[in-house]
């Protein structure tokens, strides 16, 4: 499978998966939002018992309410000759000065909700962040765009797209989990709150609907006003001024006083009344430009072949054999190889690791995970192009990663130990969690890379049960631009990768220098 022509300077390869403490970072990590579930799993049982106290509290404000009617209903017609019964007066009396007194200032309602706040608080600090939900809708808003999701499908739990007009399932969950009109008031809310009109008016235009059909729920966020007053505003900076008109009149029969949504109004007739018809018409949509992928349409074009390589892939010159690389140490077990691309020369070793080894390596890298970073300048940095939490992962730490680490210099020639490679990086994909297009060498002499002072990542060796292995560098040290490379959005599933950089210096008679210096 050689390069696509027309797009050597782009030759993707992508990995699409199918299958304690929080620091707002949880959905940067599959692992950690899994650790979410147990979160919730040790609330569950409080919220029943809360139920149950506050249930039997109801329970005696009925019993009490159904006594004093009882009272009212009997002497009603009598009340005279009822009162000058003495007991019948004392009770009413003490009634009133003490168990009213006693269930209209009882404290049992506070103690109940009391009780669930502190054990909510105990575990409040291993519990998902504002970043958290803020990343997890982003995930969304990336999946939607990336494999060109539609936003109604996503709302009842379908993930959708349309192709020549025909609506097509790309997943189907086995148990389908529906969206609520407060779940896309929150997403389309991340969106308006950085000006992204272009997700808010879909994602607010389902919250809208949703509100329309249901009474508000006090665990909601929004409301059906907030709603109709974000999609009012979002239409409006979209261009679209009669449909924000329409849902700001709408709000009004709400909200009659509301002088701001009262201002809008007269702003959006009058833009009207002076604009030509063409200018009238529902705009369409524009998905917002981005000013650091100049490749996206590429990138998206061929996440949404999930994995599946076109025809034109096919190269005769393209090879599978069992490799030894002429290693005493792969004889009895040659490794499964598969030569997928010439330029650049990319090759995969099926089935690299035993599913107990991939185990292995998760665990001795879970305690360790941290959000992953990228260079920027001359430091490291957390990035929105980069969702994932990653660990360093020591040879010495466990016996499966000093096999590893052997198992790559056999099928390599390469010397992986430090300074010359680095340390196995772990790493855990999060919420449509991605690596937007990118070099794993280094491209500026001001990076952190240059650090181990081992020169510049000579090669990749990227592992996910099966691995790839790529040179990075041309045989002079100079970069090869057909490397750049991306992990694409995490649709469904768990996505694991360890990837193993080699280093330039210590291969200098692993891999020769060219007589052509061009090459």
């Amino acid at each position: 499978m050689s390069s696509v022509p027309g797009l050597r300077v782009l030759s993707l390869w992508f990995l699409i998966s199918a299958a304690g403490r929080s620091l707002g970072e949880m959905y940067t990590s599959m692992m950690s939002v899994k650790q979410a579930i147990l979160s919730e799993r040790q609330l569950v049982p409080y919220l029943q018992t809360y139920i149950e106290h506050e249930t039997q509290r109801l329970e005696d404000v009925k019993r009490f309410y159904s006594k004093v009617s009882a009272f009212h209903n009997e002497v009603h017609t009598e009340l005279a000759s009822a009162l000058a019964n003495p007991l019948v007066a004392f009770t009413l009396i003490k009634r009133l000065q003490s168990e009213w007194l006693n269930l209209v200032y009882s404290n049992e309602a506070v103690e109940n909700l009391q009780a669930l706040r502190v054990t909510y608080s105990r575990m409040e600090s291993s519990l998902p962040k504002l970043e958290d939900l803020q990343g997890a809708a982003q995930g969304l808003m990336r999946l939607q765009d990336v494999y060109s999701l539609q936003v109604e499908g996503l709302v009842r739990g379908h993930f959708q797209k349309i192709s020549n007009g025909n609506t097509i399932d790309i997943y189907k969950p086995p148990v389908s989990n529906p969206l609520s009109g407060d779940d896309c008031f929150l997403v389309g809310k991340v969106a308006y709150d950085v000006q992204d009109y272009y997700h808010s008016v879909q994602w607010l235009e389902e919250a809208v609907r949703l509100f329309r059909n249901v009474d508000w729920s006090p665990e909601n966020e929004g409301t059906l006003e907030d709603a109709l007053d974000h999609l009012a505003f979002s239409h409006f900076k979209t261009g679209n001024i009669s449909s924000a008109l329409s849902l700001s009149l709408e709000l009004l029969r709400h909200d009659p006083s509301n002088k701001r949504v009262l201002h809008n109004v007269e702003k959006y007739e009058k833009l009207l009344t002076e604009s030509s018809p063409i200018r009238s018409m529902r705009p369409v949509l524009k998905r917002p430009s981005t000013t650091y992928l100049r490749t996206r349409d590429t990138y998206e074009r061929l996440c949404q072949t999930q994995g599946s390589q076109p025809k034109h892939y096919e190269n005769p010159s393209l090879f599978c054999d069992y490799f030894t690389n002429g290693s005493p140490g792969l004889l009895l077990q040659p490794m499964k190889r598969e030569l997928v691309s010439l330029q650049p020369y990319v090759v995969l070793f099926h089935d690299f690791v035993t599913g107990a080894e991939a185990q292995s390596i998760r665990d001795s890298a879970m305690p360790g995970l941290r959000r992953s970073v990228v260079a920027s300048g001359v430091n490291q940095a957390t990035a929105d192009y980069r969702i994932s939490k990653s660990a360093w992962v020591k040879d010495s730490v466990h016996p499966t990663i000093i096999k590893v680490d052997h198992r790559i210099t056999l099928l390599t020639g390469l010397n992986v130990q430090l300074p010359y490679g680095e340390h196995l990086q772990v790493v855990n994909y999060g919420i449509g969690g991605h690596y937007e297009p990118h070099f794993d060498h280094a491209t500026s002499t001001s990076s952190p890379l240059y650090r181990l002072n081992s020169g510049n990542r000579m090669a990749t060796f990227m592992i996910y049960n099966s691995a790839l292995f790529w040179w990075n560098l041309h045989r002079n040290g100079q970069g090869n631009g057909d490397t750049l490379h991306a992990g694409c959005p995490v649709l469904i599933g768990d996505k694991w990768v360890a990837n193993k950089w080699v280093h330039e210096y210590g291969q200098e008679f692993c891999r020769r220098c060219s007589l052509d210096p061009e090459e």
